[in-house]
């Protein structure tokens, strides 16, 4: 396994493997009116498409930096669930909320999947006005894909690491 890339440059060096995300996969949201006019985000669902066995992979894990401060909206998503939803985290609310051309909103989605290997994307519910819609998210028209990945062998590459390592077993 080649060393990873920088954080910024790792999805491209994950598809260009043939990967897939193990375990939990974060995807950031930002969403931005067009015009003057106040849009209302009315929902965020979950829409699975196939629901498989994890695959029997290994599990590699790029070290990565902290967070700075940036208010977040958080969802969480168990993508196991017979019907995965979008749940908020820490406190926060659930939809609906507002943005417009000067007031964006970025919402982050922590997908995770231990038992099954998952293809699925998102559906955001809008409206403005007289006018409403759903807008698809998804993998630049591919439906994300998400495996479990408990009882994998699995390694990690640590921050100012030189080569990947035998991770610590979970527990």
């Amino acid at each position: 396994m080649p060393p990873p890339p920088n954080e910024a440059d790792a999805r491209g060096w994950v598809g260009a493997l043939g990967g897939v995300a193990g375990g939990q996969q974060m995807l950031a949201l930002t969403v931005q009116g067009t015009g003057r006019a106040t849009v209302v985000l009315r929902g965020l669902h979950v829409r699975v498409l196939e629901k498989n066995a994890p695959l029997a992979w290994n599990d590699y894990a790029m070290g990565v930096g902290c967070g700075g401060g940036v208010e977040t909206k958080s969802f969480a998503v168990d993508l196991d669930a017979g019907r995965p939803v979008t749940a908020p985290e820490a406190g926060q609310r659930d939809f609906p909320y507002k943005v417009s051309e000067s007031d964006p909103e970025v919402f982050y989605v922590f997908a995770d999947a231990q038992a099954h290997d998952v293809s699925w994307y998102l559906e955001l519910d809008w409206s403005s006005g007289s006018k409403s819609g759903t807008v698809r998210v998804d993998d630049h028209g591919k439906p994300f894909r998400t495996s479990g990945s408990l009882g994998r062998p699995a390694y990690d590459y640590p921050l100012g690491g030189s080569e990947w390592q035998a991770a610590a077993p979970a527990g």
